[in-house]
C-alpha cells in the first residue's frame, strides 16, 4: 500500500466519518481508528455506542482526547492506515482543559496548545509509513459566534484544518454525502 494521508471536512452529518471508513475498507483491513471524542454526558455516550458500531469489528480503536501523536507512536503497531475521528473534537477538548491556562488576555496558552497538537499530527505523520485519514468539520461558514470562546475555537479549528490540508496528499469536503475533492480544484492562477 502507497502511503498517502487525506482530510475529510464538511458539516454536522455531511458523511465525514462514513466515507473515512469507506476510504479505510477500500485499502486494507490493518486499520488504527484514533477516536477524540468523550463521553462526558449521556447523549455523547450513545453517539460514541452507535460510532463503534458502525466499525468493522477487527479495527483497533485508541481513545485519544488528546496527545493524539503520543498514543499514536505507542499504539500503530502493524496498522497500515490510521483514521484520527476527529480534529474537531480534539480541539475542543484542548480548548476546554483545565490544565490549559485561560488568562484576561485570551485564550493564547490554549490556542497554543493546539498547535503544538496539529503539529505533532504532522510530524507522526512524517515518521510513519502508514496513510492517514483525518476528520474534522468546517465551522467558519456561519455567523461569528458569540463567546469569546466560541470564537477561539473556530479560530484554532480554522487554522488547525489549514495546517493539516497544507500537509495532506488529497482535501475532500463532503456535501450531502458526496465528498468533492477540493485541493484537486485548488488553481495557482486566476485565469484556469
Amino acid at each position: 500500500m502507497n502511503r498517502r494521508s487525506a482530510l475529510i471536512i464538511g458539516g454536522a452529518r455531511s458523511g465525514k466519518s462514513q466515507f473515512a471508513q469507506d476510504l479505510a475498507l477500500r485499502t486494507t483491513k490493518k486499520v488504527l481508528f484514533v477516536a477524540t471524542a468523550e463521553p462526558l454526558d449521556e447523549e455523547m455516550q450513545q453517539r460514541i455506542i452507535e460510532h463503534k458500531r458502525s466499525r468493522p469489528r477487527h479495527w483497533r480503536t485508541l481513545e485519544a482526547p488528546v496527545n493524539v501523536s503520543g498514543r499514536i507512536a505507542e499504539g500503530i503497531c502493524d496498522a497500515e492506515l490510521v483514521i484520527i475521528d476527529c480534529i474537531t473534537l480534539l480541539v475542543s477538548n484542548l480548548l476546554t482543559r483545565d490544565e490549559v491556562p485561560i488568562g484576561q488576555t485570551g485564550f493564547g496558552a490554549a490556542e497554543k496548545a493546539v498547535e503544538a497538537e496539529v503539529s505533532g499530527i504532522v510530524d507522526c505523520m512524517e515518521r510513519s509509513s502508514a496513510s492517514f485519514v483525518l476528520v474534522s468539520n468546517e465551522v467558519g461558514l456561519g455567523l461569528v459566534p458569540g463567546s469569546p470562546l466560541e470564537r477561539s475555537y473556530r479560530d484554532s479549528l480554522g487554522r488547525a484544518n489549514q495546517a493539516l490540508a497544507r500537509y495532506v496528499d488529497a482535501v475532500y469536503l463532503m456535501v450531502a454525502g458526496i465528498p468533492v475533492d477540493v485541493k484537486a480544484l485548488k488553481s495557482d492562477s486566476l485565469g484556469d
